[in-house]
This record gives structure tokens, C-alpha cells and sequence, in this order.
């Protein structure tokens, strides 16, 4: 198991701090705040609920967490050290000062640094070579991208292992292979940031009407396609060069004042912060981040559907992750239900009684019987081959409440297995609480005739196999029931 230790244990380095640990790695700690442990606590209470729901395959065992006195001790050992101290260059400095004093000297140290090239972050530095910038961007713990900014004294090497190991915790990891202030992303931020506070000065929109400017439009389009795809798209046939074309000119209207900063006196601070009090201050912090997370994974779990943007990174991670995440049917012990599904449930699959919808019960259960499919051999090549099983009655049973973040798993006793008839009952659990059932009755039919049919001898012998290492299960509590009309 690898260690990561955290410098600077605020919103950023709790984000990492809260990455690394539901990825597996154990995490230390270092930060004087005597806060820091109930900081970092909060963050991780928010991560526990949406983080593993991005995954449709159990991420591993959790690390362990454990916090510092001595930075010294915090990084003796570590694989990857990640700095996120406030952004003073005397204090960064003195901080890797000390940590590679006693850090082992292949360990990779990452800065969070949002301003500061690498150049200046190696400076007098005992080993340049083990140092580069990471930046991230908030909440960590959701979102993929990490701009890794190195520099000569950075082998190809290096680079290449510390964008290895980003991966490995589901990171999207962007080289940037030329230092410049602010690195790429914030220097976008930088001058939407600026005209926003000119139209705000100018009396031009409020903050509200800036932000509905950029959730209402824009912004849901640069989250999927980014700046130049978008403009290429608004190019319309002609492309890119039509845009261009059609577009250029203007840059030579005096629109913007992207090089012009208004003075940032006490009157404009205080008319933002009175604006921005009115757009949200019915919502504490920790409100505003759970309502932040709940709309990040439905968006980001959207695009995963279409393995787009930040959805094409998740289902990276999950395919990193699937190899024996469930067991095939050599692996599973057929004397008992076998395992079909084991996950964390999304922020999406919850509803407004705060607990998990009708529909996603469905959802579940008929993984559980995709996976069992597989597991027989009605995988995606015999489906291809022109033969499949078709669900013909379902019956679920809510027994308990499942709320968003709990880690289920679903296991599968076969009832019948022979000709065309498949009947399953799936039990639903968290730890040894059962939450739910679900039986299913299938038939196996022909795609070519579109029916039923029986199955390939192949398919046969595993059914027949499951048949024999289940029988001497019990006929399970719920099996067969109905919705009884009342008395």
C-alpha cells in the first residue's frame, strides 16, 4: 500500500488528503493548525458521500489516516508528498527545506501552488529534481484535473512516474510543458475573474447576474467541450475558420478590459460581498459544498455515460479498477449466492426522501443480472453471436433505507437454471444489513427470431454447474411472493 503525505491540511490539502484515502493510499498528515484534524474530518465526511458514487465498481479499502506532529515524521517514507501551505515563496521554501531532510529522495513532491512557476519552488532546493507543481482544483476529492508543471531539472522519468501514480487515484493529469505565472487553467479564471469585477464596479450586473450568465449557458458547455471544441461547433460546417472569420474582428472592439484592473479599494470589496451575501448567504459553507457535489457528480456521471470529458476519465478509472473487483464463476464459491454487484451508491440515485429511489433499486438488480450473465457466458461476444436472455417479471422488496455513499453489494442465488428458464433472486446488503431483494425471471432467447430459445451447451454446463454448488441453499425468505391484496 503507498503513503501520501499531506503538508497543509486546509481545503486544498484535505482535498488530497481525502483523494489519496478513498483510493487506498494511507495518508499523514502535517499542519500546526490545532484545527486541522476536524478540518480535514469535514472534508473527508463530504468525499465518503460523493466520491466513491462516481464509480460503478467498489474502489479499494480505505487507507489510513493518521496526523503529525513532526513534519519529519509525516514524510519519512511517503511515496508522494503533496505541499499545500498558504502562497508565500519564503515559506514554501522553507517548508521543502525540511521535508527533504528527511523524505526519501524518489518520492515525488507535488505543490498546489496556484501561482508560482516550478523554477521558483526549486530554488536552493536540496533535490530541484524531486520537485514539481501539481495544482489542482476544488474540491479535489471530485475533480479530475491536475496541471503538472515541471522543469529541465525534471527528468522525462519523473514526469512520466508522478502521472502514473495521479492516474492510479483518478486523476486527469495535464502537462504543461512550459512554466509561465498561474499556469493554464487560473489564467482563464484570472480574466473572466477581472471583467466580472469591472461589471460589477460599473454597476453593469450583480454577481448573481453574472453567475446565471455562466450556469445558464456557457458554462454547462465549457464543461463538456471546453473553449476551441465549442467554438468549432458554433463555426458551424465551415468549421474553425469560419469562426474565426466570422468572429475575429471583434477582438479589436473595445469590449473587454482584460488589461485594465479596477482599483480594489474597500467600497467595491464591500459592495461584492454585500451582493454576494444576498445571492447565498441563506446557505452555510458546508451547505454550499454538499449542494456543489450533488450537482458535480450528476454532471460529471452524465458525461460518463457518453465517455466524454471528465466522464471518459471515470470510466478509465473504474476499467483500472474492475479486474477482481467481482469474481468469475472459477472464482466464486458456488456453495454460497455469488457476488454481482458491489458499489457505493451516487448522489444521483437518491430522491427527496433523502434515500435511494425506486428506479435505481431496479437499476442495481438488473446489473447484478447482467453480471450474472456474464459470469454464465452470455457475455457481450455470445450477445454479438446472436443469443441473450430477456427479463419477463421482476419483484422487488424494500426492506431498508439506502442513503447516497453507503457501499452495497448485491448477491445472487440462482433458483432455476435449465432450457430456456433462468429465474435469480438478488439480496441487496450494507455490511449485514439487508436493504432489498430483487427476483428476476428470464427467458434465453434468439435475436435473429426474437424468441425463446435454448442457450449454447457452453451456457448450459455453467448453469449447470451453479445448480450443483447452490443446492444445498435454502429457498430464500421473500422468494415468490406477490403484492397481497388486502384483507
Amino acid at each position: 500500500m503507498k503513503t501520501a503525505a499531506i503538508i497543509g491540511g486546509g481545503v486544498i490539502g484535505g482535498g488530497w488528503a481525502a483523494r489519496f484515502l478513498l483510493n487506498g493510499w494511507n495518508v499523514r498528515v502535517f499542519d500546526p493548525d490545532p484545527e486541522a484534524e476536524r478540518k480535514i474530518g469535514e472534508v473527508l465526511d463530504n468525499a465518503r458521500r460523493s466520491l466513491p458514487g462516481l464509480s460503478d465498481v467498489p474502489l479499494p479499502a480505505e487507507g489510513a489516516l493518521t496526523f503529525h506532529v513532526e513534519m519529519a515524521d509525516a514524510v519519512q517514507g511517503a511515496d508522494w508528498i503533496q505541499e499545500s501551505v498558504p502562497e508565500r515563496l519564503d515559506l514554501k521554501l522553507k517548508v521543502y527545506k525540511g521535508l527533504q531532510e528527511a523524505c526519501d529522495p524518489g518520492a515525488v513532491i507535488g505543490s498546489s501552488t496556484s501561482g508560482f512557476k516550478p523554477s521558483e519552488l526549486q530554488e536552493g532546493a536540496l533535490r530541484p529534481e524531486q520537485i514539481v507543481v501539481t495544482h489542482p482544483f476544488n474540491p479535489v476529492y471530485l475533480l479530475p484535473l491536475i496541471e503538472v508543471v515541471p522543469t529541465e531539472a525534471n527528468s522525462a522519468e519523473f514526469v512520466s512516474h508522478a502521472q502514473d501514480l495521479l492516474k492510479s487515484v483518478g486523476f486527469f493529469p495535464l502537462h504543461v510543458k512550459k512554466e509561465i505565472d498561474a499556469h493554464i487553467a487560473d489564467r482563464f479564471l484570472e480574466a473572466v475573474w477581472r471583467e466580472a469585477l469591472w461589471l460589477v464596479k460599473d454597476g453593469i450586473a450583480t454577481t448573481e447576474e453574472i453567475d446565471e450568465a455562466i450556469r445558464m449557458g456557457f458554462g454547462i458547455r465549457w464543461a463538456q467541450m471546453g473553449l476551441f471544441e465549442t467554438y468549432r461547433v458554433a463555426g458551424g460546417e465551415a468549421g474553425m475558420k469560419h469562426f474565426m472569420a466570422q468572429f475575429g474582428p471583434a477582438l479589436e472592439w473595445p469590449w473587454t478590459k482584460l488589461m485594465d484592473v479596477p482599483e480594489f479599494t474597500d467600497e467595491l470589496v464591500d459592495l461584492i460581498a454585500g451582493q454576494s451575501d444576498a445571492q447565498s448567504g441563506m446557505h452555510s459553507i458546508r451547505e454550499l459544498e454538499r449542494i456543489r457535489d450533488n450537482n458535480l457528480v450528476g454532471m460529471m456521471r452524465a458525461l460518463k455515460a457518453q465517455n466524454w470529458g471528465a466522464g471518459a476519465v471515470l470510466n478509465a478509472h473504474d476499467a483500472a479498477l474492475k479486474p477482481g473487483a467481482l469474481p468469475t464463476l472459477d472464482q466464486a464459491d458456488l456453495s454460497q449466492p455469488i457476488l454481482t454487484l458491489a458499489r457505493a451508491v451516487p448522489l444521483d440515485w437518491t430522491d427527496y426522501n433523502g434515500h435511494m429511489t425506486e428506479s435505481k433499486y431496479l437499476e442495481a438488480f438488473a446489473n447484478s443480472t447482467d453480471r450474472f450473465m456474464e459470469i454464465i457466458g452470455c457475455d457481450a461476444d455470445y450477445i454479438a453471436s446472436g443469443g441473450s436472455y430477456f427479463t419477463a417479471e421482476t419483484h422487488i422488496r424494500h426492506i431498508d433505507e439506502t442513503h447516497a455513499g453507503a457501499k452495497i453489494e448485491v448477491r445472487t442465488q440462482m433458483l432455476l437454471g435449465a432450457g430456456k428458464k433462468l429465474h435469480l433472486f438478488h439480496s441487496m446488503y450494507e455490511g449485514e444489513k439487508l436493504l432489498a431483494t430483487g427476483e428476476s425471471f428470464l427467458l434465453h432467447v434468439s435475436l435473429e427470431t426474437r424468441r425463446p430459445s435454448a442457450p449454447s451447451a457452453e451456457i448450459e454446463a455453467a448453469l449447470a454447474r451453479v445448480a450443483e454448488g447452490q443446492s444445498g441453499l435454502p429457498y430464500p425468505d421473500g422468494a415468490g411472493n406477490a403484492i397481497r391484496k388486502p384483507a
